[in-house]
């Protein structure tokens, strides 16, 4: 199982993110993520990035870890622009590049509102997913945030891999019965124990929100032998 953090995005400069990203290399972490919001959840006033323009930044400052939205959500752009952008990131660091995508939801629907976006029906945001996917697979791994049964059911049905927000570990274990599925979400307390329980639910990824500490994170790689 590979192990991941999203980056800190919700801030008034780059540095943060740039810092992380580059101390997740040094410590053998495998990947670096980014929110897909115009603001934190339920804070307007507060800043936040866009994930593309940030990862790319960051594939710029790192050399092999992976990057990509946790997730990019259909609707905040059009779907060629979409596909665009991640195909760009992909042509600038071949092979390092996860198109993690999602149709998005109610709880950030304000967002959309806001900016005088569409929130369309859940079919017409599942269609849309289903053709970026199309797009995107043959280029790189794509994922699909999980949670509606209908969406999870597109993911099987595209033969990819479904990401699952702060599910616990029987879960995790019980979606990847039916295929290939990874974990986000909050630090526990007992660090190693969480990652254990994930690895053994056989989760792909294990991707941890910004809060998580780095240092703790990284001593639960697993060991390898020469």
């Amino acid at each position: 199982m590979k192990l991941g953090v999203v980056l800190p995005t919700f801030r008034d400069g780059l540095g943060d993110a740039l810092d992380v990203a580059q101390r997740c290399e040094a410590l053998g972490l495998d990947g670096v993520f980014a929110y897909d919001h115009l603001w934190p959840m339920r804070s307007p006033m507060r800043p936040s990035f866009a994930p593309l323009p940030v990862l790319s930044r960051v594939s710029q400052v790192t050399q092999r870890l992976m990057v990509g939205p946790l997730v990019a959500r259909i609707g905040m752009s059009s779907v060629q622009h979409l596909v665009i952008q991640l195909r760009t990131l992909e042509v600038m660091v071949p092979g390092r590049v996860i198109a993690a995508l999602g149709t998005g939801d109610a709880l950030s629907r304000d967002e959309l509102d806001a900016y005088g976006l569409t929130y369309a029906p859940a079919a017409e945001r599942r269609a849309q997913l289903d053709e970026a996917v199309r797009s995107l697979r043959p280029h790189m791994p794509v994922w699909i945030g999980g949670g509606s049964p209908d969406t999870e059911a597109l993911a099987l049905s595209l033969g990819v891999e479904r990401n699952l927000w702060n599910a616990d570990a029987a879960s995790v274990a019980m979606a990847a019965r039916s295929g290939p599925v990874n974990w986000a979400g909050l630090p526990a307390d007992d660090l190693a124990g969480q990652v254990a329980a994930l690895r053994a639910a056989g989760a792909t990824w294990a991707i941890f929100a910004p809060s998580v500490d780095l240092e703790k994170l990284s001593l639960c790689r697993p060991v390898t032998t020469n």
